[in-house]
Parts: C-alpha cells; structure tokens; sequence
C-alpha cells in the first residue's frame, strides 16, 4: 500500500515537471481580437504565436518547453502591448487594451510580480528626483530649505538601492532580478554639481552590468541601457559634428566595456550601427568601421558576417571615398553603369514608389532637376520597388526624365546591399570623378548640398 502510495506521487510529481506551462490573460475591451506573443530581442520582436481573445478579451497560449527564458510581448493592433517575462512558471494577467501599461495587473506569476515591483520603485523614484535635482543643482539661497531637498535627494537614492537590493536577495538569480541590475543607476552624491554628475556617470554607468549573462539579450535591457547612456553625451546646443564627436566618446566607452562578451559585444555592436545608420551620423559608423569589428567574422570574404559586412560597406561609403560601381537595368531592361556616367555631379537616389517621404521628395527635384540650363547634374535613380507596374506608373506620372533604374529585388538588390541601403530615401551626392562629397537625408539637406555645389 504505501509502495502504491509512493509510486502514485512520483508518477503526478513527474507529470507536473514534464507539463507545459501557459500564459492566460483578460485584455478587458479587446473582444475576439488577434493577439500575438512575440520574443523580444533589443528593440526588435519576432512573433512566436498568435490567438484569438474570447468576447471577454481573454486569450490562453501553451507555451513550448523550448521556450527560452526572456522578456516577451503580448501585442495587439497597432499600439496595443504588455511585455512579460516567461521564464518555465504559469502567468495569468489582466490589463485594460486603452490603457495597458497602466493598468496591468499580475494575477500569477513571481517573476513578474518582481519585475511589476522593480518597474513601480523605479518610477516613483525617478519623479522624485526629476523634482529635487533643479533644487539641488539651482536653487539660490543654501538655507534649511535648500538642505532638506539636498537630505531627500541622496535620501531617496539610499532607500530605492535599499528596496531593490532587499527584493534582488529575496529571489536572487531570477530573470527579473538579472533584468534590474543591468538597469540600475548608480548612487550620485548631491555635492557634485549638474556637469560632475554626467561625468561621473559617463565614468561609472556600466559598473556592475553583468556582460557575461547572455540570456538578457532575450530582453530590452542592454538596448534601452545603451540609449540611456547616449543620453548623457546629448547636448541641445552642439551641431551635428560636435554631437557626432560625443557619441564618438560614448561608443568607445560602451564597446570596451562589453568587450568581455563577444555575444553582447556583438548585439551592442550592432545596434549602435544601426541606430547611427538610421539617423546619418556617418562620422560615428566611419569610426566604428574603422575601429571595431564583428568578434565572430572571419577573414573569409566569402564568410564574413552580415554584419562584418555592413561594417566593410561603411568603411568604402563615407564622404570623400569613391563611389562603389554599380550596374542597374533601365526601363528596357539595359544594365547602365554609375561610373559611365560623365556628368559634374551625379545623385545617387535609392527610393520607392510605395515611400511617402520619396514620393513627396521626387517632384521638388524634378522641378529642380528641370531647371538646369545645363545639365551639369544627372540623377541616377535606383528603385527600391518589387512590382514593375507600380515603378513605372510613378515615373510616367510624375514625368520623371532622368535615369532609372531598378532590380525590383527591394532590398535584396546588389546595389542596395552595395550601399547599404536600409531605409528611403538614401541619397549619394557623387563629383565627376564619383567622389562621394554629400550624404543628404532629407529634400533641404539635399537642396542645400546642391546649392553649394552647383551655382
């Protein structure tokens, strides 16, 4: 009897270890809407699952035993999110779909029981010092007043370190406490004035981050730790190559520091190329080309990461090197070369048909374009395009008489990948020996450039 006994828990205890785990949720206001369940990596998500919500907003997903440990999002619609960790424990939340944020509750689940804690303290404390610290830094008269906001300042530091170290030992090595010590700030004395305070920051703010915990890559912590210390290097008064010259500063402090870890390394990597890439800091993504590389690229050319390989493509596409050469088919299907081309200036444009910002930029240079008495610049126009029709409809609307040219491959074109292409419009203004001499963004930057060249 008491061998049955044993052998009947150890047979239910196994059942529940082998068990899959769920995630249930109630979206209150989201009936019978599609809801998806995505991982999250940096700022980027990757859908896993998907489900429908009953006509009371609740929804149930089985998560896989393969899943990984991680932060992960619950979506809907276009806007609509929460974001949980999943770490081999049930989760059961409720939320409200106007206001998720806000208003999420977890009904089960430790994990992110401590994350909603760490979230809230956090919060709290970071108005409170947004509060005290111009009193600290500006107010005039160093009497009792001006003391006691300088008491709660370093106070409320002490107690929000206190509170999260006290729940950081309670569930010591659980993903939600892993997440909050890549976060945390670190203690500033409110005797150091507005500037020392950066600086010491700027000195200190990657301390105890843990760079050999890979699992964090399945979250936001790393991407959101690198936008907050750029942050420190922002200053509203400096131009663009003075700020390019700060994050030139921020780069290196931040690349060093996850250099421990070729895993981190490399995600920090690049997402710092692409967030420059994105925003045309071309003398941030030169020095990173120049300076850094993928840890795990070979000298194979063949073998080569992709992102070894963006690297090498910014390396050859800043201002003052040539032009890589480049051979598109037109209209009737001939290749016609960048490089044969014999005119003063030449506009490399990539675009598409199906790009507002291209579509509202392309009538201003043709107008531009039209008024050349003679054509000492000559557009060359590669089209980001994957239906011909939608290609050629555009430029017989808009009259379009320069060259075009197209793989209709989108961004899988070899000129794209050539160029680095990943967003519209990219612009390359190119001298008569196809010298790259401007990198324009916008329609006046690319008027600008234009004005200077070509009187």
């Amino acid at each position: 009897m008491i061998r049955k006994v044993l052998l009947t828990a150890f047979l239910f205890s196994a059942l529940l270890s082998s068990a899959q785990n769920s995630l249930e949720g109630t979206i209150h206001n989201l009936s019978k809407s599609r809801v998806y369940l995505s991982g999250i990596y940096g700022e980027r998500t990757k859908v896993s699952d998907s489900t429908i919500s009953d006509s009371l907003g609740r929804l149930r997903f089985i998560l896989p035993k393969s899943l990984a440990p991680g932060l992960y999002r619950v979506g809907w619609g276009k806007t609509g999110f929460v974001n949980l960790i999943l770490n081999r424990e049930n989760v059961k939340f409720e939320t409200w779909a106007n206001f998720p944020q806000d208003s999420l509750k977890i009904l089960s689940s430790l994990e992110n029981q401590v994350f909603q804690s760490f979230t809230l303290m956090g919060r709290i404390s970071q108005s409170k010092l947004e509060l005290l610290m111009p009193l600290v830094d500006f107010y005039p008269v160093r009497n009792e007043f001006y003391w006691n906001a300088v008491t709660e300042f370093e106070t409320t530091q002490k107690l929000q370190l206190a509170r999260l170290d006290s729940v950081s030992d309670k569930y010591q090595g659980s993903y939600a406490v892993r997440m909050e010590k890549v976060i945390r700030t670190p203690y500033i004395s409110a005797s150091l004035s507005s500037n020392d305070r950066i600086e010491f920051l700027k000195q200190h703010y990657w301390d105890k981050v843990d760079f050999n915990d890979t699992a964090l890559l399945r979250s936001n912590v790393f991407a959101d730790k690198i936008i907050s210390y750029l942050a420190l290097y922002q200053n509203n008064r400096f131009n663009q190559k003075q700020l390019e010259g700060e994050f030139i500063k921020a780069v290196t402090v931040a690349l060093g520091a996850a250099s421990v870890n070729p895993d981190v390394y490399k995600f920090m990597l690049d997402y710092l190329v692409g967030g420059f890439d994105k925003y045309h800091f071309d003398e941030v993504i030169t020095y990173i080309a120049d300076n850094f590389q993928d840890p795990f690229s070979c000298e194979d050319a063949a073998r080569k990461s992709a992102l070894q390989k963006k690297l090498d493509n910014f390396k050859k596409l800043s201002v003052g090197k040539i032009a890589p050469p480049v051979e598109v088919p037109d209209l009737k299907g001939n290749n016609i070369s960048l490089l044969a081309l014999k005119n003063e200036f030449t506009l490399l444009v990539f675009w598409s048909s199906q790009c507002p910002h291209c579509t509202e930029m392309m009538p201003d240079l043709k107008a531009w374009y039209d008024k050349q008495k003679t054509k000492r610049l000559e557009v060359f126009a590669i089209s980001l395009d994957t239906n011909r029709n939608a290609w050629t409809s555009f430029i017989k609307k808009e009259k379009l008489n320069w060259i075009n040219v197209s793989e209709l491959k989108g961004y899988s074109g070899k000129a794209e990948d050539e160029y680095n292409v990943y967003a519209t419009p990219t612009m390359y203004l190119l001298d008569r020996d196809k010298k790259i001499i401007a990198k324009p963004i916008t329609w006046r930057e690319l008027e600008q450039a234009l004005k200077q060249q070509i009187n």
